[in-house]
């Protein structure tokens, strides 16, 4: 049985007990910062649905999804759960109420059960994602033509944003409470961008370009570099897909370090 949450303190111990099951923990509840946001806040927010999976009575999985539905858009923001009945009765409560939308899910790669189900019922994966952190020293760079986003150059950079995500650039252009936008300038005409977050006591590069003509020419490095300045003293971590050679040493250039047992995996279901 699937219960909607309105409270969560019959639920701290299930949580905390699952989460540290390397198995089936869950890489957006790692931080006692992304338990505060992505579980305790989300009862508070009316696009944000907790759900509590019941067997005789007793919690055998517990869910967050945000789910918009004008945009017939749902994220996992978490789930955690040790039964594979819970996972196909989540499935089922999402294609009964909402057949049309696209669901997202990100979720550790150790979880058999969830990649088994979203195998089964259809769903596309992405390629596994490396956790990095930023542990070592950041380089000296110089970083002239790195501009923070404003209106003469926003309409450049909308247009240059990756759109095959839900925060495509005019979504983070309207959301300064949780994004910082770095640009790449060169004589007038933006060449990447690099939207970091800025919410959280360890933020994260959530979406890195470099336009092709551009690259290798130290503008990703400066965008990084810049973007690492700007949100001290807080942390830094990121995800960056395990084939990426390029961009992982970029990052190692930057003083991020590899974080082993915490990578991620997304998979996008179509509910039909």
């Amino acid at each position: 049985m699937i219960q909607k949450l309105t409270s969560l303190d019959s639920c701290t111990e299930f949580m905390h007990d699952v989460n540290r099951d390397t198995a089936f923990s869950d890489p957006r509840l790692l931080t006692q910062d992304t338990i505060a946001v992505n579980l305790y806040k989300a009862v508070e927010k009316p696009d944000h649905h907790v759900l509590g999976v019941f067997h005789d009575g007793v919690m055998t999985g517990l869910f967050v999804f945000l789910i918009t539905e004008d945009e017939r858009y749902i994220e996992m923001l978490f789930g955690l759960s040790r039964f594979a009945a819970a996972y196909e009765e989540i499935a089922e409560y999402l294609q009964a109420n909402y057949p049309g939308f696209q669901a997202d899910f990100v979720f550790n790669p150790s979880n058999t059960l969830l990649r088994e189900l979203l195998t089964r019922i259809g769903a596309s994966f992405y390629e596994e994602q490396q956790k990095m952190v930023l542990s070592n020293p950041c380089p000296t760079v110089d970083t002239n033509g790195i501009e923070p986003l404003t209106e003469q150059y926003k309409e450049q950079y909308i247009a240059m944003h990756d759109t095959d995500c839900y925060w495509t650039g005019d979504k983070v252009a309207q959301a300064p409470e949780r994004f910082s936008v770095f640009l790449a300038v060169d004589h007038g005409l933006v060449v990447g961008y690099l939207d970091v977050t800025n919410c959280f006591e360890e933020n994260e590069p959530f979406d890195f370009m470099v336009k092709e003509a551009y690259r290798r020419r130290g503008w990703g490095r400066k965008l990084l570099v810049k973007a690492i300045e700007a949100n001290r003293p807080k942390g830094m971590a990121l995800l960056v897909d395990v084939g990426n050679i390029p961009a992982i040493k970029l990052y190692e250039s930057a003083g991020f370090v590899k974080v082993q047992g915490e990578n991620s995996l997304t998979a996008a279901w179509n509910i039909k």
